[in-house]
Order: C-alpha cells, then sequence, then structure tokens
C-alpha cells in the first residue's frame, strides 16, 4: 500500500539511516523501535512529508489517507472540547453544504429526463454516500464514543480546551485522529499522556481496525497487545521481524547468534586456507591446490555480523539512608483547588522499604498526592513524614524544571557539592552524555534526553525515599529496563506514579488507585490489579443492568407523567381535625413526590446502562458503520436528558415541600 523505496536522511552530515525499504501493507500492525534518536519519529514525519529526504523515494497511492499524531502539537483555543473534536469532520460539513445546495437546484427542476437532472441526480448519490463513510449524521454520537473511550467525562464536553493540561490536550488531537479513519495510522508515542485505562481501549480500538497501524511506542505491552510486526531502527539501518515486539526480541537474539555461528565457522575456514596456501605455496607439487585455494578465497562472499547498538544508561541509586519505620503517614487529609476537591478525607499510611504505585485516571490526584508529599503544594488535615526521611522527587512536567538556557555538565554541577563534582562527568556518562554532548543546551536536548538529565540528578545525593512521577514517559524499552532494575536494587521507600504496566509488574507490590476523591488499597502487583478493576467493572455494569430491567417497567411510566404539583398547606388557623388531615396529606404529598424522584433515578440508572452498553459496541471497528446502533445512541441520549430535567424538577419540590 505504501512504498519505502531506499530512502536516506542525514543530519549534520551523517545519515540517520541509508537506503531503508520496506512497505506498509492493509491491515498491517507495525511497531517501530529502536533507541532514543535512533530515526523512528523522522521516519513517521518522511512518510508524512513533514521530513524531506536525502535520497529515494515514498509512493503512496490515490485514495490513502493518513492519520498521523505527532509527540507534540500546538491546540488552537476559542473552542470547546466536543466543538475541537468535531473539526475533523470538515469534509463532512462541506458536503452536507454541497447536499443542500444539490437539494435546492433538484427540487426546482422539472426537467426530469435531461441530462443535467441526472447528473445533478447523480452528484447527489455520490455526496450522500460519502457524507455517510464519513460519520453522517451518526458523527456527534460517534466523538462521544471516542472521547470517553480516552477519558473525558460528559462534563468536560463543554470545558474551553485552554482549561486542560498539555497531556489531555494531546488527547483531544489523539481522538481527532481516530474519527478521521484513515487508511493508515502513523502514531507516535500515543500511550505518553494515557492512563492504564484509556490504553487498554486503545488497544481494543487499534487491534481490530479494519486500516493500517504504525505506531513507535516505549510501552511493551502495548507494542505486544496491538502489533504484529517489528521494524527495529538500528545505526542508519532498519531489521523487519513479522512478530510483536517481544518475539522479535528472541527473533533478533537467535539471528545475531546464527551471524555469529556462520561468521565464526567462516573464519576459521579462512584461516585454515590461508595457513595451508603459505605453507605450500612455494611447493610444486602443491601448486595447483594452492592456486585453487586462492581462487576460492578470491570468490567467497565475506560473512558480516550486524553492528549493535549496546549503548545504554548504566547506574546505581546511592543506599538509602535508614529511616524510621512509618515513612509517610496521612489522616484525613483533604486538598482542593478552589471549590474543586481532588482528594477527600485520605487514610494513608507508608511504612520503610515498601514500594508502592498510584494509578488511575489522569486527574484523579496521583500527582496531587506526590506534591503534598514532598512539601509543594498545601492541604488540610494531618499528613507526616517519619524520622530521618529525606525524598527525592522525579516531576512529570521536568520540562518546567530545568533551566533551559543551562548546558548539561553546568546543571549536575550546579547541585553537586564535595567529592562528587568530582564524579559530575562519570555520572553524566553512565546517562549517555559524552564528549561535546555535556556543552549542550537543556534547551536542544529531545524529551529523552531531558528525562535522563532529571533522572541523573538524584544520583547526588542518597535518598529514604523516592517518589517518581512518570519517570519513563520519554526513556526508550531498553532504558526503561535498566531503571526498573535500579529501582529493584534501591534499598529505600519508592513510590511510582505510572500508567506503564510492564515497568510496574514485579516492581510495585502494593497498588493504589485514585478514584472519585478517594484512595483504594490493592495488596498485589500491578496483574493482580488489573484483573480486580475488570472484574469490578463488570460486576458494577451487571448491577446496574440488573437494578434498572427489574424497575424498568414502573421507571417507564413514571418518565410519561405530568410534572409534578403541589399546593401550599393552608395557613388559615383550622380545628385539631383539620391540622392532622392537612398534615396527612402533606405526608401523602411527600411520600408521592419521593416515589416520583427514585423511579426517575431508576430510570436514569437504566438509560445510563443501556448507553454505557452501546459505547462498549461502538468502541469495536466493526460496529462503525452500524447506523441502528448510533441511532440508539442518539435516542438514549435524547431520553436520558429528558428524564434528567423531569428528576431535577421532581426533586426540586419535593425539597421546596419539606423533603430531605
Amino acid at each position: 500500500m505504501i512504498s519505502i523505496n531506499n530512502v536516506t536522511v542525514t543530519f549534520s552530515g551523517n545519515d540517520l539511516f541509508q537506503d531503508i525499504s520496506f512497505v506498509i501493507n492493509p491491515k498491517d500492525r507495525i511497531g517501530l523501535t529502536g533507541k532514543n534518536g535512533a530515526g523512528k519519529s523522522t521516519l513517521l514525519k518522511t512518510i508524512v512529508g513533514i521530513q524531506p529526504l536525502d535520497g529515494g523515494s515514498i509512493t503512496i497511492p490515490n485514495g490513502v489517507t493518513l492519520g498521523y499524531l505527532p509527540q507534540q502539537m500546538e491546540l488552537p483555543e476559542g473552542r470547546t472540547v466536543i466543538e475541537e473534536a468535531l473539526t475533523c469532520f470538515e469534509d463532512a460539513k462541506k458536503l452536507e453544504e454541497e447536499i443542500n445546495q444539490l437539494s435546492t437546484q433538484i427540487a426546482s427542476r422539472t426537467d426530469y429526463e435531461s441530462e443535467s437532472y441526472m447528473t445533478l441526480i447523480h452528484r447527489m448519490t455520490e455526496a450522500t454516500e460519502r457524507l455517510e463513510l464519513l460519520g453522517g449524521s451518526k458523527r456527534e454520537a460517534e466523538t462521544e464514543v471516542v472521547l470517553k473511550g480516552l477519558g473525558f467525562r460528559q462534563t468536560d464536553f463543554t470545558r474551553q480546551t485552554s482549561e486542560f493540561s498539555g497531556g489531555w490536550k494531546m488527547r483531544i488531537i489523539l481522538a481527532k485522529v481516530i474519527l478521521r479513519k484513515p487508511s493508515v495510522f502513523l502514531l507516535d508515542e500515543p500511550t505518553n499522556h494515557l492512563d492504564i485505562e484509556s490504553i487498554q481501549w486503545l488497544e481494543d480500538f487499534l487491534k481490530d481496525y479494519p486500516g493500517a497501524v504504525v505506531l513507535i511506542s516505549h510501552d511493551r505491552t502495548f507494542l505486544d497487545n496491538v502489533t504484529r510486526r517489528t521494524i527495529e531502527i538500528s545505526l542508519g539501518k532498519i531489521y523487519d521481524y513479522n512478530a510483536p515486539y517481544t518475539k522479535y526480541l528472541e527473533l533478533r537474539k537467535e539471528r545475531r547468534q546464527q551471524q555469529i555461528a556462520a561468521y565464526e565457522n567462516q573464519q576459521k575456514i579462512i584461516k585454515d586456507t590461508e595457513d595451508f596456501i603459505e605453507k605450500f605455496r612455494y611447493k610444486p607439487t602443491k601448486s595447483n591446490q594452492v592456486q585453487s585455494r586462492i581462487k576460492m578465497l578470491d570468490k567467497m562472499e565475506r560473512l558480516s555480523v550486524d553492528l549493535e547498538d549496546n549503548s545504554s544508561i548504566h547506574f546505581k541509586f546511592p543506599p538509602a539512608p535508614r529511616s524510621g519505620q512509618i515513612v509517610v503517614k496521612a489522616t484525613h487529609m483533604t486538598k482542593a483547588f478552589g471549590d474543586k476537591v481532588i482528594l477527600k478525607d485520605i487514610d494513608f499510611q507508608l511504612e520503610r522499604g515498601e514500594k508502592v504505585a498510584f494509578v488511575g485516571r489522569n486527574g484523579e490526584g496521583k500527582t496531587t498526592f506526590s506534591r503534598c508529599i514532598i512539601g509543594q503544594l498545601p492541604y488540610e488535615g494531618e499528613l507526616k513524614l517519619g524520622y530521618n526521611v529525606s525524598i527525592g522527587y522525579y516531576a512529570q512536567n521536568q520540562d518546567e524544571l530545568l533551566d533551559l538556557n543551562k548546558t548539561v555538565f553546568q546543571t549536575l554541577d550546579d547541585i553537586a557539592t564535595g567529592d562528587m563534582r568530582t564524579k559530575v562527568r562519570d555520572i553524566l556518562g553512565a546517562f549517555l552524555f559524552g564528549g561535546e554532548d555535556i556543552d549542550k543546551k537543556v534547551k536542544v536536548l529531545s524529551g529523552g534526553e531531558r528525562a535522563r538529565l532529571e533522572m541523573a540528578k538524584l544520583l547526588f545525593e542518597p535518598y529514604s525515599l523516592l517518589v517518581l512521577d512518570e519517570p519513563t514517559n520519554h526513556l526508550d524499552i531498553r532504558s526503561k529496563e535498566i531503571l526498573k532494575q535500579a529501582l529493584l536494587k534501591y534499598d529505600g521507600t519508592l513510590i511510582l506514579v505510572s500508567h506503564d504496566r510492564d515497568f510496574l509488574h514485579g516492581l510495585a507490590d502494593t497498588i493504589y488507585e485514585f478514584r472519585d476523591q478517594k484512595i483504594k488499597q490493592y495488596k498485589g502487583d500491578i496483574t493482580y490489579f488489573l484483573e480486580k478493576l475488570k472484574l469490578q467493572n463488570m460486576k458494577e455494569f451487571e448491577l446496574q443492568k440488573s437494578t434498572s430491567t427489574s424497575m424498568s417497567s414502573s421507571a417507564a411510566k413514571t418518565s410519561q407523567q405530568p410534572q409534578p404539583k403541589t399546593e401550599s398547606p393552608s395557613p388559615t388557623p383550622s380545628s385539631g381535625k383539620e391540622d392532622y388531615l392537612q398534615r396527612k396529606e402533606r405526608e401523602r404529598a411527600l411520600r408521592k413526590l419521593k416515589s416520583q424522584v427514585e423511579k426517575s433515578e431508576a430510570r436514569i440508572a437504566e438509560l445510563e446502562a443501556q448507553q454505557q452498553g452501546i459505547q462498549q459496541k461502538l468502541s469495536l471497528p466493526e460496529n462503525q458503520t452500524d447506523m441502528s446502533l448510533f441511532e440508539q445512541y442518539e435516542a438514549l441520549k435524547t431520553e436520558l436528558e429528558k428524564e434528567m430535567a423531569y428528576w431535577e424538577d421532581a426533586t426540586m419540590q419535593y425539597e421546596e415541600a419539606g423533603g430531605k
């Protein structure tokens, strides 16, 4: 489908890659892998046309569309989330305008047999079919499904995009890429700003997508779950394997072992042959044999072993000072930003030597709680550090914390004291900053290089508690594995905020899930947590379904009732009997209103459960063209809005009548 032919790209006189060729086939699932700086992102840019070629060509057939997600992209302001997401349907809007114009022209014509009239009809049919392919009338419902899958709530849809962080803005851009339904997805680190639930949703979507997918990711589990083919970029060459990432590692190891064995065997043959030639070169009786062997060596195709890029970070954390048994303890802690409560009445205790992970949807308070622990944010309630607790903190937003005008060397030299000043160059070398790299300004470093530099700062002082917020976001897979091994050997206490399942596996022995202003503890690793979470979500859905089904009949009748009305009790003095009757009437009216509110709530629960079921179906690519599902979704959405309005009126009247 897309052909990359002998492509060469050069930077600063050096070939980033040279004469590489491969084909992207329909329905391919390709993972691009290689160390940071190998050229993965550049390769995607060449396919899109952003990066010019220094040699070769890229052929993209007519009709093939590309959906490109870069690592960094600006999002214009002035629109809500839903408005911005819907801008991906500009072609559909133009088609709607054209269809309206064609309809007006056709309605004014009476020459039904003329060629021009038939041309209008033909164009009308084409435009209508194309509109349906692009989403047609179902595009708003489809947009809601994708946004919710990527973690947005219904209440987020009407918020301005400027209110969201960079990570959430990237989700909006990803939603637009998905909604365009391109022939080929080109995704550069799509999971960097997603939480675990959103990553799993994206996995399910991409696995069954009818087009091709080419992605760059340092999330090993994500690669294994989505891709079926791996293309490695190393030292300017590519190596193509028809296997997902973990299997590719095995095949690459086998290939290299075979190369080495064949090379060593050939070298032995060459040496034996050369020894024979040297030994009998001047003996006339062996001249024919010597000449035969000389010719054999001349014709022999010399084997070589592919160069292997073994550069990787190499370090270990300093031994942790001994702290008290209780490292962190929070009691009835609450954190709010203005009126928005993030964490409410939190109890938490962390003991010496524990390695725990904070997980949950973005915005639920993981980073906020981490910053409260290190003393960056104020809070209500009590949060105490134990005896002799010293904290090393890796911030998720290291770009904002590093001085962009300093050099790499200055960044570490400024924090080094005593004997550590003599070790600055050694530590930089361990984090792959060698030679002229140490004199680079921080502002010219890549995301991965800045992440390594920020991590290196943690080695200049021993800490009893490490708090690492998304430390793997910009690290390649090899560097992540080395960091993981260093943390496994670290003898202090560890708090990890991460969505990387493979990185957390075997590293954190307790998981804390942040959800709905609370923290829930899971005594087990990330695999145990994911199994529990899946079971919990299924139970909640089934409970909603069961409850709503049993009450659906009465709830449906309730939703059709007129708006409840009550009359205020008469203030006129009356006899004891009249007071009793009025009180009983008021109580009866309250019971009726309360019943209506409860039935309406049951109906809302039923509608939401049905809507959730349809959303799950619509997330599957094979259902993307099922108009009936989108019609059901729209109908449920309309009914839910009416029921919510009815519930609000009924609740207000119940409270005004004295209900609690």
